[in-house]
């Protein structure tokens, strides 16, 4: 299963700036807060974290009792994003035998875009 999201780092930008630690705090997690604060301009990661949290949940739905803190960007050790499920997610994710998540970020200019490819969990017999 395939998502894709696009988004402007200007509507980040202008959520976050107007609405501040509310929305912040709702969206993104400490990590990925952290990535991105630690960067010369923090909006377009935010974006693009935002873009794979909607990309997750045009694979996923959004179940019941969904945070998006429930999907968590996070890099691996050579620098690549990963993703990282937890609560409703991760079980959504459970139910649907699906395992493993690869992503794709980039960002140009005011736009921020993702994919995200879930693959199907092996299934013991």
């Amino acid at each position: 299963m395939v998502g894709i999201d696009l988004c402007s780092v200007t509507r980040i930008r202008r959520l976050c700036e107007k609405h501040s630690d509310r929305f912040t705090t709702r969206v993104f997690t400490g990590t990925e807060m952290a990535h991105a604060s630690a960067r010369r301009d923090p909006y377009p990661h935010l974006a693009a974290r935002w873009a794979v949290k909607e990309a997750v949940i045009k694979i996923l739905g959004m179940p019941p009792g969904f945070r998006y803190t429930d999907v968590e960007v996070v890099n691996g050790p050579d620098g690549r994003p990963a993703l990282r499920l937890d609560g409703a997610m991760a079980a959504r994710a459970r139910q649907a035998c699906l395992g493993d998540f690869q992503v794709s970020i980039t960002h140009e200019g005011d736009m921020a875009a993702s994919i995200v490819l879930a693959l199907p969990r092996e299934v013991s017999r």
